[in-house]
């Protein structure tokens, strides 16, 4: 079962992107990033892993490359950009017989550089646009950009197969995140002198954050951030780091939620 993601803003435009998620993944946070990026032709989707944050890029630029021209973000961990990029160049389409060299190819590698990535190479060599007219070449123009220092690099597949009502073969790949086992983490004792005297100063703290002109996101989210930066300082300041066993207990209980619920 999956469900759709897409930057939706009128009826009267066309979706150029949509991203589908396995609901099985829920439990990473999957979710689509309108606030770095808003654009009807990009989706910026992100997960957690471990806590470490992740980011999947799907692009759908014009043949004059408008879109990755306008495209600047400074983002770290980005997986996968990949998409119809609409260009043509020998580098990536074997029916080009002759050298042919986009005028655009810059552009779309200035961006993968500044995330850090490559561009990746299929295992099977085919087209990935397959044309209505058959008197027109089917081409290659669906891409996919990764780290090149992995597995997955120059290994995911075409499936024209799979093709189906749409005019381009998926491309498929599969990303292996290794999980991260922690065998220690930072806390504290409940009811403790020091967990009181934390609750006290981040009382104490919080009621000097001016929160009465909120006017925009952006004041807001710097509110937020402040409000986040204290908590953080205090916490790191009472708890401290034990080692995980059997008989370690989360910090957060269902008095916790009570109290929250109540507040």
């Amino acid at each position: 079962m999956w469900t759709t993601l897409d930057n939706h803003q009128s009826l009267i435009m066309i979706i150029q992107e949509l991203s589908y998620i396995s609901i099985l993944s829920w439990s990473s946070y999957v979710s689509l990033r309108k606030d770095i990026l808003n654009h009807w032709d990009i989706n910026l989707i992100f997960f957690f892993n471990c806590n470490i944050l992740y980011f999947i890029i799907n692009i759908y630029p014009d043949d004059q490359q408008t879109i990755l021209k306008d495209t600047e973000l400074n983002l770290n961990n980005i997986l996968i950009m990949t998409g119809n990029f609409n260009i043509r160049d020998n580098n990536w389409n074997p029916l080009y017989l002759y050298l042919h060299h986009s005028i655009h190819m810059n552009t779309l590698w200035k961006v993968a550089n500044s995330f850090n990535l490559e561009l990746s190479l299929p295992i099977n060599q085919v087209p990935t646009l397959y044309m209505k007219n058959p008197q027109d070449s089917n081409l290659v123009s669906d891409l996919m950009f990764l780290w090149a220092d992995t597995k997955e690099f120059n290994n995911y597949q075409i499936s024209p197969d799979l093709w189906s009502l749409s005019d381009h073969a998926p491309l498929l790949v599969c990303i292996i995140i290794e999980e991260v086992i922690q065998d220690r983490k930072q806390t504290i004792v409940k009811n403790s002198e020091e967990e009181k005297e934390l609750i006290n100063k981040l009382r104490n703290r919080i009621s000097y954050i001016n929160i009465i002109n909120i006017l925009n996101c952006k004041i807001l989210e710097c509110i937020t951030q402040e409000f986040a930066f204290i908590t953080e300082k205090l916490w790191y300041k009472y708890s401290k780091m034990v080692n995980i066993t059997k008989c370690s207990k989360a910090w957060w209980n269902k008095e916790c939620n009570s109290d929250l619920a109540i507040y």
